[in-house]
């Protein structure tokens, strides 16, 4: 009997960095309240982001935010993670070489970046309606990070190999779509924040259905036992997934829930 749904959000539930999400997943949401099934999103998104997209429902779910690394149920913080100073430190500096790119640094309440692109910071306000601030050096505020970000508009398969070389052994480095590549502490990932939830609420796996398209979503899945990736997600993801559902823009997760759970 599943207890748990949790689904990621960009390509699985919406196109990558809109707030174009089916507002029939709010009804889901409700229908699996009644029928006692805790409803989670997980996302790299900032809180404030995540949010703003189920704002007719937040009191009725749980947010996994940062990709994992900010967990909030009703405006409690259930659990956060930070990179170590030193580490973030040196992600930062690295990535000011590639001058295509863009950084972000979160803490929970905020995301801060060093420039004021305004195609970047209109995808980050109107596309992400996260909550921003520019400041003139990323530095200071690498003492307290739970989540580091380069965003390339062309594309991050350029750059990925290169970063993971650089900081997979390092950080938790997750190509998190097209355009971004995150960097958080290790063990912080969407599968160890899933992990807390089940445990607060004595869940377990096989009583979770997750849904994903992307490879931040892998440990995610692999903590539930009825694992879905969307049509249109990674192969990698496809390989670990249980089932195929319908692609995002097929709402693939809203027809699944009907279909297996309403």
């Amino acid at each position: 009997m599943i207890k748990l749904v949790v689904t990621d959000i960009d390509g699985t539930l919406l196109p990558e960095g809109t707030d174009q999400i089916n507002p029939e997943i709010y009804d889901v949401v409700r229908a699996l309240k009644e029928k006692g099934i805790l409803f989670a999103a997980a996302s790299g998104r900032q809180y404030a982001s995540m949010r703003y997209v189920f704002e007719p429902v937040a009191h009725d779910m749980i947010f996994i935010s940062e990709n994992g690394t900010n967990v909030m149920c009703r405006e409690t913080n259930m659990a956060s993670k930070y990179i170590d100073p030193e580490l973030a430190e040196e992600v930062v500096r690295y990535l000011r070489r590639h001058e295509e790119c863009e950084i972000t640094l979160s803490i929970p309440e905020v995301m801060y970046v060093e420039r004021n692109h305004p195609d970047f910071m209109k995808l980050l306000t109107d596309g992400y309606h996260n909550n921003m601030a520019v400041v003139e050096d990323l530095i200071p505020y690498c003492r307290k990070t739970n989540k580091l970000s380069v965003y390339r508009k062309a594309g991050v398969d350029v750059i990925a190999d290169e970063i993971l070389e650089r900081f997979g052994r390092k950080l938790n480095t997750t190509v998190s779509g097209k355009i971004w590549i995150d960097f958080m502490q290790p063990g912080a990932d969407k599968g160890n924040a899933l992990a807390t939830i089940q445990q607060q609420f004595n869940i377990a796996p096989e009583e979770t259905m997750a849904f994903g398209d992307n490879c931040n979503d892998i440990g995610m899945l692999m903590r539930a036992g009825e694992s879905y990736a969307v049509a249109n997600a990674h192969p990698q993801l496809k390989k670990i997934a249980k089932h195929i559902t319908w692609s995002n823009t097929e709402d693939g997760v809203i027809r699944t829930l009907r279909e297996k759970l309403l």
